[in-house]
């Protein structure tokens, strides 16, 4: 049995993953979805949490939990933090799954990895008060998500804090040794960036591919979660 620990992406809390921890707890597996400091429910803990917040974040609930043979998924910027937790978890962890994720590089932040977008997160941040204000639904449109799926995600989203998003990641050892898949979502572009390329030549890391958009914990709960079941075997 693996235990699946599952970090949603930026403005989301662990309600993104309710349809992917139905199915992977159906197949006889543990699923445990984490909502990340300044999200959601945790909204509150925004004013002080910064990048290496979020890292704890996921150490601790691996800690707490006290689990073993983990899969690590890091769905968009959360593949940061997922990232740095990895190696902080140690014989803890079975595989890391970056789902169309960030990864993090040592030194440099998410925004650093974006520099088209680099100028406009940091003012949407500044104007946002110290956050990143969630996108509006016509942001959603081409990635494979009905009218439904739209609205719960725009209801749901809250702002997202703006240190976790321009503190720089911190790495002990390269990503390379990790055993990790990297899931490229199509709609959303064939190319995973220089960072993610540069890893997949590693021998420890694997690519696959979805049809759909850049949410599919949402567009395609169960052929996500058949992808991860398959990574958990290794």
């Amino acid at each position: 049995m693996s235990n699946f620990v599952l970090v949603p992406g930026a403005w989301l809390g662990a309600w993104a993953w309710d349809a992917v921890v139905a199915e992977l707890r159906a197949a006889g597996h543990g699923a445990y979805a984490l909502t990340l400091s300044g999200l959601a429910e945790r909204a509150a803990a925004g004013a002080w949490a910064g990048q290496q917040t979020h890292v704890q974040d996921v150490v601790g609930e691996v800690e707490r939990l006290d689990l073993r043979d983990v899969v690590l998924v890091g769905h968009s910027y959360a593949g940061i933090p997922v990232g740095q937790a990895a190696e902080l978890i140690g014989d803890r962890l079975a595989r890391v799954v970056f789902v169309d994720a960030n990864v993090p590089v040592d030194g440099e932040s998410f925004v650093a990895g974006w520099p088209e977008g680099r100028a406009m997160v940091e003012a949407s941040i500044e104007a946002g008060g110290g956050y990143w204000p969630p996108p509006g639904a016509e942001e959603f449109a081409g990635q494979g998500l009905d009218d439904a799926a739209i609205s719960r995600i725009v209801a749901g989203c809250t702002p997202h804090p703006g240190a976790t998003l321009t503190e720089p990641a911190i790495l002990a050892r390269s990503l390379r040794e990790l055993p990790a898949v990297y899931v490229k979502c199509l709609l959303d572009g064939e190319d995973p960036g220089p960072a993610v390329t540069d890893l997949l030549r590693s021998a420890s890391w694997t690519l696959t591919t979805l049809n759909t958009g850049h949410w599919p914990m949402f567009s395609a709960p169960e052929t996500l979660a058949k992808v991860l079941l398959e990574a958990g075997e290794g």
